[in-house]
């Protein structure tokens, strides 16, 4: 879905960098983008796509928090150098993996918030395809 959706900017954006109609052909597509863009269906969805990255970006940062302070924990405990360094390269694996799994389950519900909303923007222009018929 993402490479469709590039592959449509890149034909816009070549098409209005390369127009031979000049700044007022110009004119009309940025109207009709901005018309577009300021849809309530478009600036739901916008909303509803800031929402989950910023609520997804929160959860990455305590992770990582956290397993500094295990790292940290593990190396500055008590025991030969060898003992600390093998606890604290043991803590940051499980860091890195605990990490990698909140990274992951932010991309899958990434994903799914994009299966919901190319479903309702599909429904959307169906109900509107339909009506101006």
């Amino acid at each position: 879905m993402r490479g469709k959706a590039a592959l449509v900017v890149g034909l816009v954006a070549g098409y209005v960098l390369g127009a031979r109609a000049g700044r007022q052909r110009y004119e009309q597509i940025k109207t009709q983008a901005g018309k577009v863009w300021d849809q309530p269906v478009v600036q739901g969805q916008v909303e509803k796509v800031k929402a989950f990255g910023v609520s997804a970006l929160k959860s990455v940062p305590g992770v990582v928090w956290k397993g500094a302070k295990s790292v940290t924990g593990a190396a500055s405990g008590s025991g030969t150098v060898q003992e600390r360094a093998e606890r604290a390269g043991r803590a940051a694996k499980q860091s890195a993996h605990e990490v990698a799994d909140v990274v992951e389950d932010s991309v899958d519900d990434a994903k799914r918030a994009e299966k919901s909303a190319t479903t309702r923007a599909k429904a959307a222009q169906g109900g509107s395809g339909a009506s101006g018929s």
